[in-house]
Order: C-alpha cells, then sequence, then structure tokens
C-alpha cells in the first residue's frame, strides 16, 4: 500500500502533512537522515545509533504538533518540522525542522516550511511566543532565521560536543506581533 500524506497545510511548493507514526516511509527517512553525519551532527550527535525499529520505538513518543514536509510535486517526504513542548497557557512553544537529504538542502523548503509552521502556530493555536535552538556553528539555519525574524533570546555557552571540540547552543524566539506572512 502506497504511502499516503494529507495536505493539511499548503505552500507554494511543498505542504505540511499531519505526521503518522504508523507511516514506515517516515520510520525509514528518519533512520536514513540520523545516520547521515551532516544531519546527526545538528540533531544530538553523529553517536547515537538509529534504526527503523529504534525509529518505530522513538517517533510516537514525540508529542506535539508534527508534521511530514512533503513536496507538492511528486509527494516525496522531503524532512520533518514541529511545534512541541506546547504551553496553551503561557501561548508558547519550541520548533523544530529537519530537511533530510542533503540534495533539498539550500533550496528555501526549510525556510518555507517554517513560514507555513509559525503562521499555522500564531494563527490557529493562538501561540504568542515560539522559541528555537540551534548549534552556532549551523550557519545557514542561522541566517534563515534571522531572515524571518527570528530574534536571539540566549545563549548555552559550550552546551553540545560536537566533532571533538564544544560549541554554544543558541536560542532565538519570535513573538506573534513580529510575525510577517
Amino acid at each position: 500500500m502506497p504511502t499516503r500524506f494529507y495536505r493539511k497545510i499548503t505552500g507554494e511548493r511543498l505542504y505540511l502533512s499531519p505526521f503518522d507514526p504508523e507511516n514506515v516511509d517516515s520510520h525509514t527517512k528518519w533512520a536514513e537522515w540520523h545516520n547521515d553525519r551532516e544531519v546527526a551532527n545538528y540533531f544530538g550527535g553523529f553517536h547515537n545509533l538509529v534504526t527503523v525499529s529504534s525509529a518505530k520505538k522513538t517517533l510516537p513518543e514525540l508529542i506535539g504538533h508534527r508534521f511530514d514536509i512533503v513536496l507538492q510535486d511528486g509527494d516525496e517526504l522531503i524532512g520533518h518540522i514541529s511545534l512541541h513542548n506546547i504551553d496553551h497557557h503561557h501561548r508558547n512553544a519550541f520548533f523544530g525542522i529537519m530537511i533530510g537529504s542533503a540534495k533539498h538542502r539550500n533550496k528555501g523548503y526549510g525556510t518555507e516550511a517554517l513560514r507555513l509552521l509559525l503562521e499555522y502556530g500564531f494563527k490557529s493555536l493562538n501561540l504568542h511566543n515560539i522559541m528555537l535552538s540551534v548549534v552556532s556553528d549551523d550557519h545557514g539555519a542561522i541566517a534563515c532565521y534571522k531572515k524571518l525574524g527570528f530574534k536571539d533570546a540566549g545563549t548555552r555557552r559550550e552546551w553540545q560536543f560536537k566533532n571533538g571540540k564544544y560549541v554554544d547552543v543558541l536560542y532565538m524566539d519570535m513573538l506573534e506581533h513580529e510575525f510577517e506572512v
């Protein structure tokens, strides 16, 4: 049976489909992407062992508003994006994103997916503040976040050990009135 994606939030070139923990394609891609050194270095480290079996156990435990990022042309799964640690009382959340394969990076897909998620978070979920963390050497992601309007919110110095050295983790956030569609 072919993998089904649902066009929950549609952009120009891609759409966000509600993440389905039973979707075998998501488990396989998750394992493939997290074993890619470039991806793994930004998501917990290359030292982690990720298999399809471990993905099947881990992915259902990830709570929040999680979406597959899917290209409109061909319905190809290219990544994941989420709002998590949502606090409806204080109207805030964290967000995370991953564009999986190298052939889909640096093409603006992450920016488009994030813009769709921000609009969903601020307008549909009524959030006031959306925050993220990023390692200080992920210059492309930082440039993307600043371009969208995220502001610096703090730094955890030498917080993550990566490739034999410590790197800072930066926190950035955006308030609902700062978001521009």
